[in-house]
Parts: structure tokens; sequence; C-alpha cells
């Protein structure tokens, strides 16, 4: 497999990774299954059919600088921050079913070689224990499928869940701790530093890099664009 460099030191909305996903699928996958990790400034993305006034606390997300985005892909809404890493993988194989199966069997496997026992539930979630760790969601493209998903190491969890409930609902620190007991953290589940699970991650599943271009960057520019129409997020 193909990791993909983006060639920046730092981080990126998170609009560019969507489109970078995109791009990666429509002009450098070459029949090899390509991979990259990312991290970005607190944002709140949700899916391709939800609707942002029901599932964002937009009130909050505003007042504490967190970016909104819709994704292509299905599934719920997520928090993300610079203490979790969202994965990508791009595949030529158009087995909706199989890719999916696929990329969660070999981020899990990787967790499993660090010492960390994840493994996949039947909601495409990888688990520790009872508690997940990774949500994930899948769309397709022609010639190619888009796994994509969040790896939880020391998210701010009261910021996750305020941002990603409706104001309407009050939420206190009760709250947060029923959550608590759904979701862990992998700080809390190996003593490996977070930059060292990323490399591990990167070593375990690529052989090969390829670092983007110039023209790949103004590619992905265009395509970015959508994403950030308001017509598009829908807020």
């Amino acid at each position: 497999m193909i990791y993909i460099e983006s060639g920046d030191t730092q981080p990126r909305r998170l609009s560019y990774y969507l489109a970078m996903e995109e791009y990666v699928a429509q002009h450098i996958l070459r029949g090899e299954d390509c991979f990259f990790m990312w991290q970005v400034t607190p944002s709140v993305i949700f899916g391709r059919n939800q609707v942002p006034q029901n599932e964002v606390n937009i009130d909050y997300c505003r007042r504490h600088g967190i970016a909104m985005f819709r994704r292509k892909s299905g599934g719920g809404c997520v928090y993300a921050d610079m203490s979790n890493v969202m994965l990508s993988y791009i595949t030529p194989d158009e087995n909706v079913d199989q890719t999916f199966s696929r990329y969660l069997d070999m981020v899990a496997g990787s967790l499993q070689a660090m010492g960390i026992d994840a493994h996949k539930n039947d909601h495409n979630d990888i688990m520790i224990g009872d508690r997940k760790v990774s949500g994930n969601a899948i769309y397709h493209l022609p010639g190619s499928n888009i796994a994509h998903g969040t790896l939880l190491y020391d998210t701010d969890m009261e910021n996750m869940l305020k941002a990603i409930t409706p104001s309407r609902q009050k939420l206190d620190k009760h709250g947060v701790e029923s959550v608590r007991q759904r979701i862990c953290l992998l700080k809390d589940y190996t003593p490996i530093p977070f930059a060292d699970i990323r490399a591990r991650l990167r070593a375990s599943l690529c052989e090969h890099h390829y670092t983007l271009t110039a023209k790949d960057q103004a590619g992905i520019a265009d395509i970015e664009r959508e994403y950030l129409d308001p017509t598009f997020i829908g807020i």
C-alpha cells in the first residue's frame, strides 16, 4: 500500500483532507491501495444525509471556534481535534462490503500488533472491549471506494459531546460520564505515545510513499471548493 504525504507541516482545514481523498481516488490511484492519516484543529463533520441543525450544537461550535463540515459518506456526526487522528483508505476495489471489512481488519490488526485488544463490531466500529475507539464510514466513487474514520487517543470528551449535541438538550457532567462509558481513548490502554502509534500504523500498513506535487495541490483545491460551499454544508 502507498502512503500519501501532503508535504505540509501544519494541519489544514478538514475539507482539504476530504478533497484529498477524492483527488487520490481520481488521479493517483493506479491499481494499488492508498492510505494517509491527518489531524485537524477542533472540527465537526457530519454525514451526507444528516441535517446539521438536528445533529450539531451550532451555537456551541461557533462560540468555541469549532469548524463544521459535511462529508459525502454516510454515518453519524463526528468531532475531531489534534488529540485524535483521522484515517483515510482509498482502494480500486469497488466491492463496498469487502472494502469496509478489509479496512477495519487492517486497522484493528495494526492495533493488536501494538498490544491493544482491538476488534471490529457489526456497526463498522473498532472497539476495545465494549467501548468504541474508532467510528468509520465509506463511500463509493466510479472505480474506487474510500473508507475513513476516527481513532481517538486523548480527545476532549466534554468538548466532543457538547459540539455534537443539539443545544436544546441540556448536558451535565453525568451526561459526559455516560458517553465516556461507551467511548474510550487509546491513551488508557497503551503506554505507546501518540506519535509512535501513528508511525507504527503507517509502517504496518504501507510499503511505499508518494508526496503530493504542486499540481496535485491545485487539483485538491479545486475539489475542496465544493466542500466549502455553504449550500453543500447546509449551515
